[in-house]
């Protein structure tokens, strides 16, 4: 079976030295789906990552103007680089205690998004440092940031826009590569945003959602199932109240209904459920949420919630 596998920040932590203590466990758990037989792809959030990237080139750029200012979308690419590097190795010493002879390759990718989504028109997606009124007047001036005020912060902060992906620009990279039997890990952090200006992809500040990307990956190369691995063991409605359900399995038209209801978090459950759909409606397929250390009993349909098509 093929299935493509979005990691939650759960899997990674928020600082190298925990993202790399956290991904040996991480490894284990994809390693028994590969042991069943099944072709893996992952892919993976990178929220922490690249916002101490970016973070690390403005301070240093503050302090020395030599230092150069790294444009956002370079600062994905660098934290698919590095995510992806901490994953590979992880993979790797897990096939090699189990003895198991296959290839692992973290592939960067671009991801690209309409310049004309209306996420441009109106950024959301907070990222690097907190600043003070008077810091953020002087990026705007300077930069020409789009900056939100940060009401629990009391503070300020550089917001970017979050479009929904509409292709992959390696996708043929990626089909071959699953096609020799490589474990891929791909569209990290959603992927590299990009957009398309004649024969060149240009690269755009902004963050696509890994979850939207992930149900764009396995559509395009044709997945059995999406599974999307976060830090709750099911999908829930009236989530932490008296009357929360955990719910087994779900279908489109109720995941619908759900949505109308405002019973999932804008910043956490609803993009993976808004994910799932994409990828089941119309396709007589299926995708999973789960939490990453039950994700073998919620392929076997033992964990988890499973969203079907009517």
């Amino acid at each position: 079976m093929k299935l493509v596998v979005a990691l939650g920040g759960n899997a990674l932590g928020n600082t190298p030295e925990e993202q790399k203590q956290l991904v040996v466990g991480t490894a284990k758990s994809i390693i028994d789906l590969v042991e069943q037989g099944h072709s893996v792809v992952l892919t993976h959030g990178n929220g922490p990552q690249v916002g101490m990237i970016n973070v690390a080139f403005d301070t240093a750029h503050t302090q020395d103007t030599l230092s150069p200012s790294m444009p956002f979308a370079e600062c994905g690419a660098m934290s698919q680089g590095y995510i992806g590097y901490h994953l590979q190795n992880a993979l790797q010493t897990e096939l090699a205690n189990r003895n198991i002879r296959k290839s692992v390759v973290s592939l960067i990718t671009q991801v690209v998004v309409d310049k004309n989504d209306k996420g441009f028109s109106n950024p959301t997606k907070p990222i690097g440092i907190f600043m003070t009124k008077e810091q953020a007047d002087q990026v705007i001036r300077d930069k020409g940031y789009t900056v939100k005020y940060i009401a629990d912060k009391d503070k300020y902060r550089r917001v970017v826009a979050s479009p929904k992906p509409i292709d992959i620009v390696e996708k043929e990279a990626v089909s071959t590569l699953i096609d020799s039997g490589a474990i891929v890990i791909t569209v990290g952090g959603g992927g590299i945003p990009v957009v398309k200006d004649g024969n060149q992809y240009v690269g755009v500040p902004a963050v696509i959602d890994k979850d939207y990307a992930s149900a764009l990956l396995a559509k395009i190369i044709n997945a059995d199932k999406l599974v999307i691995l976060t830090a709750v063991d099911k999908v829930s409605i009236n989530y932490a109240t008296p009357n929360q359900v955990d719910l087994d399995t779900i279908t489109v038209s109720q995941c619908d209904k759900y949505i109308e209801q405002g019973q999932f978090g804008v910043g956490s459950m609803l993009p993976k459920v808004q994910a799932a759909l994409s990828f089941v409606k119309g396709s007589g397929k299926q995708a999973i949420i789960a939490d990453l250390t039950k994700c073998e009993k919620a392929l076997s349909g033992n964990g988890g919630t499973q969203i079907i098509d009517d």
